[in-house]
């Protein structure tokens, strides 16, 4: 366990730090790539509740997604953080997005205290966009390391009858031929890079 554990947080440091050196023209480029891709996609079409990260700079911007989920009439839930547990709670609107309040990690996320709707209260979840670190082609993804999805997503498969569709999305420099990974971590159905 040791050996994953460190195996984790040392290409958790390499992709950091590539991250970190690719510009901004190319990480908007990729965005927009990895947009274009996720359109086309039928179980994107076909879904009505959409569960979406808010992106930082080093992540695939996901504004435009948010922009056209709810251009296309679907629903918008995003993480809300309480502790060592996320749960994925509506957002209405570009205007209600805008009103967020910024983490300590310079993130929007609805507030802890404030009440919204609960995602798997009310419904569950179609479609599940997944940040991540690292990810393979047939689906491994590494996570920033706090478990927040895996628990998630095996909550969510307990309580829906049908799996959500699974689409982790990234920057072409993400992708490894292998990533260290164990049982808890839930693999994607797709993964989408900008190349």
């Amino acid at each position: 366990m040791a050996a994953l554990t460190s195996a984790k947080c040392a290409l958790r440091k390499e992709i950091k730090d590539i991250l970190t050196n690719i510009n901004l023209e190319e990480k908007k480029k990729q965005s927009v790539h990895v947009f274009k891709q996720l359109c086309l996609l039928k179980q994107y079409h076909n879904s009505k509740r959409i569960s979406l990260y808010l992106s930082t700079k080093d992540e695939i911007d996901t504004l435009p997604i948010l922009k056209h989920i709810f251009d296309t009439g679907k629903e918008a839930f995003v993480p809300q953080y309480h502790g060592k547990n996320m749960e994925m709670v509506k957002l209405k609107s570009m205007e209600d997005y805008e009103t967020l309040p910024l983490t300590k990690w310079n993130i929007k996320q609805p507030s802890a205290t404030e009440y919204r709707e609960n995602a798997l209260e009310t419904g569950g979840i179609d479609l599940v966009i997944l940040p991540g670190v690292a990810f393979t082609m047939d689906g491994k993804r590494l996570g920033h390391g706090m478990g927040y999805y895996d628990k998630y997503l095996k909550k969510c498969f307990q309580k829906q009858n049908e799996k959500p569709y699974l689409i982790a999305i990234g920057f072409k420099e993400q992708i490894r031929k292998d990533i260290p990974t164990n049982e808890n971590d839930v693999p994607v159905d797709i993964v989408i890079t900008g190349q």
